[in-house]
């Protein structure tokens, strides 16, 4: 993602479904009197339904980095570092692509060779699972293994990244340490 303003931080909130990442946006926006970019994908099928094609995949990727420009354009003259927080991003779709369809869209590759974020939240799977009709794995033993897809994708990255674990209270403490870190 191309840099608007120099003084954004893009803090991006990855992880398998059911992990707090939406709530730990709103959280950390909320902290830093700042804004946060809600997951696209969500959007898209709310709209289009739950059933989706491997095609429907760069659709979702390209409306998350719409939102995300919008969100960078909209403080765009800020003049002190600040974070902006982003459920989710081409990450998330990347690892749901490979897991579903194993293979993923050579844009959203050749995107994610571009820098993305100034730091990745990864959230662990240690919460109880939260139904919702947009979700579509509740075995905790998928979700672990889906969580390693994105362990994986942190430690090939060259960007910070931080694991957010445990109680709510408890993930909001370290991913706020995690982001005072960033913007010193």
């Amino acid at each position: 993602m191309e840099k608007i303003n120099p003084h954004i931080r893009s803090v991006v909130v990855l992880g398998p479904e059911s992990t707090g990442k939406s709530t730990l946006c709103r959280e950390l926006a909320l902290a830093y009197q700042t804004r946060w970019v809600p997951e696209y994908a969500r959007e898209y099928l709310e709209k289009s339904g739950p059933g989706y094609k491997e095609a429907d995949l760069w659709q979702i990727a390209e409306g998350q980095i719409r939102l995300e420009r919008e969100a960078l354009q909209a403080m765009r003259d800020i003049v002190y570092p600040l974070p902006l927080f982003i459920d989710t991003n081409l990450y998330v779709i990347k690892v749901w692509s490979e897991y579903v369809f194993q293979a993923c869209d050579n844009r959203i590759l050749n995107h994610l060779a571009m820098p993305q974020a100034d730091l990745y939240l990864l959230c662990d799977t240690d919460l109880p699972w939260e139904a919702d009709p947009l979700r579509e794995l509740p075995d905790p033993n998928e979700r672990k293994r889906i969580f390693h897809y994105y362990l994986d994708a942190m430690l090939h990255q060259p960007v910070p990244w931080a694991l957010v674990h445990g109680p709510a209270e408890e993930r909001l403490v370290k991913a706020m340490e995690a982001v005072d870190r960033l913007l010193v």
